[in-house]
């Protein structure tokens, strides 16, 4: 077994990224260890990427098990009341489908039309969720790589920043860490610590080899539930969910990497746009479906706020909301959009391929 290279300098980034998430808990910011280590190594790959190992990349080997670790915590909020409830859930799920097809038209346009972006750039960089799909589908049909990565980043970014924020203003005080909100109320064991191991090493190999959607986390997430819905739940201390927050940050940070200035700027007016497009339109169909449903304003709102799955289920951790109700409708979004991405995807190829 080979490991990650640059291994020193990843660990360096870390500690930084904790720093940063130390005096993000400090000012009171929202999800401290995760905005704060974002908010610390973002300017390293921005500013001082020319100092960094060239095509340095933060390793995949030290990410996968934090992203399953969250997985891991999220499944054991699975509980039987929870899987007999599912029939409840077909108004969200299906205003989700709503969501996705209304936030593609709108980031279209807004990518088109103000940001001057080819048809196929502008159709990618709008996904409301698949990153790496969206990355992959794009790159397979013209788009300018550097452009779609930046905003696709850029979305998730700028999302994870400001609904915490927008919540924090909302409710008064600052959510999850900040606010002293303990990710868990079972008891910590010893055994715990080997269970999650478990969980983790199950969850990644076997996600990996069905090509779950966000394998990383849904992988160990269905193990963890599965333990759970058997009786058997787990509980992990609110330091090494802070350490996986860490760990996240920082890589989500790094992806800032070898970007200019000019093509970020440009990215991220447009991508404000586009984030506050998507957000009025979650708004509006959480406001909606407030009557049908037997969830709160503000969890059905995070429900539909277009982040990462790993980040938004912190959010949930973070309000005390039950993240699996949350990344269950997330991963419903990645897979409409996914959906959608294939279908245009072909549709462009046969057109490529057709008569002129």
């Amino acid at each position: 077994m080979h490991l990650p290279p640059n291994l020193p300098l990843t660990f360096a980034l870390i500690a930084f990224g904790g720093f940063g998430g130390l005096i993000a808990q400090f000012f009171g910011l929202p999800l401290p260890f995760l905005l704060g280590s974002l908010l610390a190594t973002a300017p390293v790959a921005i500013f001082a990427s020319h100092h960094l190992p060239q095509a340095y990349d933060f390793p995949v080997a030290i990410r996968v098990p934090f992203v399953a670790l969250i997985g891991a915590v999220i499944g054991a909020q699975v509980t039987l009341s929870l899987v007999m409830s599912l029939h409840h859930m077909l108004p969200s799920l299906l205003a989700m489908v709503v969501f996705v097809l209304t936030a593609q038209g709108a980031n279209y346009v807004i990518f088109r039309r103000l940001g001057g972006y080819d048809a196929p750039t502008a159709f990618y960089s709008g996904a409301p969720g698949g990153l790496i799909e969206s990355i992959t589908f794009g790159e397979a049909s013209g788009c300018d790589a550097r452009v779609l990565i930046t905003q696709q980043f850029l979305r998730i970014i700028l999302v994870l920043t400001l609904v915490p924020l927008g919540m924090s203003f909302h409710l008064g005080f600052p959510v999850g860490s900040a606010g002293g909100q303990a990710f868990s109320a079972t008891p910590v064991t010893a055994s715990m610590f080997p269970l999650a191991a478990f969980i983790v090493l199950i969850g990644t190999v076997a996600g990996k080899a069905l090509h779950l959607p966000a394998w990383q986390l849904t992988g160990a997430l269905l193990v963890s539930a599965g333990f759970s819905l058997a009786g058997i739940p787990l509980s992990l201390p609110n330091w090494l969910i802070f350490t996986a927050q860490v760990v996240l940050g920082a890589s989500l940070g790094m992806r800032f990497a070898g970007l200019n200035m000019a093509l970020l700027i440009k990215g991220l007016w447009l991508s404000l746009l586009s984030v506050g497009t998507m957000l009025a339109i979650a708004a509006i169909l959480a406001v909606a479906l407030v009557s049908l449903t037997e969830q709160p304003l503000s969890v059905l709102f995070i429900t539909f706020a277009p982040g990462g799955v790993n980040e938004m289920a912190l959010v949930a951790l973070s309000i005390g909301a039950n993240p699996a109700f949350v990344t269950l409708h997330h991963i419903f979004r990645i897979m409409i959009t996914v959906m959608l991405l294939g279908y245009a995807s072909k549709r462009l190829a046969a057109t490529k391929s057709g008569p002129v």
